[in-house]
């Protein structure tokens, strides 16, 4: 007979607001013996806070928080090659992590979960730093994936528009390639985790921007209108907003107005 296996849960929890969890999330959590939380330091700690928050309200039953630091990331790399590479070292790292809580906080035949902010098949590691484990062939464990809440839907459900229109695509970038995603000019742009502003080196007079910050939290932040007209208050408010909290997660939408 085989001996029981470790199950892992990768839970979406929505952008922020707890009233967010899904059904689905809310009986994922219930069924978790483990939850494995990556800090991302006392800067973030409201993050971590959060999370605990849920699982205060929502958990059933003995349950184990197992928390640890999330390896340090080099985010100066300038060009596509050098970030490629600063990120796989960082996801690597991250893997070891993963692997060790794996193997020795969760006990064959438990179930253990992480807690992915937003939806965790849109702009999230965990799902690929798992796939590294399974390659690494060190520790067997089945996954299930709860979707959830992106920043993506709930910004446009904030501004009450719809992401798609009649016969035009949508593209989600990263703001690194905005630049290169611009230039095709055949849709609407969702960009994510803008550090560097780069909306404001768009171009065109018909620019709409829909954009978002710290969306589904009491310190949400929203703007819209002509990019021409509102790209200066977006910059003070997120400069502001940084200010404050120490960081800032923000996401938009750019359309061309017709």
């Amino acid at each position: 007979m085989n001996p029981p296996t470790r199950h892992l849960l990768v839970i979406g929890i929505g952008a922020g607001d707890p009233d967010h969890l899904t059904l689905a999330a809310v009986k994922a959590i219930r069924r978790t013996d483990v939850f494995f939380v990556l800090g991302k330091g006392p800067e973030k700690s409201s993050l971590t806070d959060l999370r605990r928050e849920m699982l205060a309200e929502h958990a059933d039953g003995p349950y184990r928080v197992i928390e640890t630091d999330d390896p340090w990331r080099d985010r100066s790399p300038a060009g596509r090659a050098a970030y490629t590479e600063a990120v796989d070292d960082w996801r690597a790292r991250r893997a070891d992590v993963f692997e060790r809580l794996i193997t020795t906080e969760l006990a064959p035949g438990e179930t253990g979960a992480f807690l992915v902010w937003g939806d965790p098949a849109l702009y999230d590691s965990t799902l690929a730093i798992l796939e590294t484990i399974e390659r690494r062939g060190e520790v067997a464990f089945s996954v299930d994936v709860i979707p959830g809440i992106s920043s993506v839907s709930l910004l446009a459900a904030r501004h009450r528009v719809s992401l798609t229109r009649i016969g035009r695509p949508l593209h989600i970038t990263p703001a690194r390639r905005l630049p290169e995603v611009g230039q095709a000019d055949d849709g609407d742009i969702v960009v994510m985790l803008d550090a560097h502003e780069s909306f404001d080196r768009v171009s065109g007079e018909d620019v709409r921007i829909y954009w978002g910050a710290y969306l589904g939290t009491p310190d949400e932040l929203l703007v819209s209108g002509l990019l021409r007209d509102v790209a200066a208050r977006i910059k003070s408010l997120r400069a502001e907003a940084r200010a404050r909290h120490g960081w800032i997660m923000d996401t938009y939408l750019l359309r061309i107005v017709d």
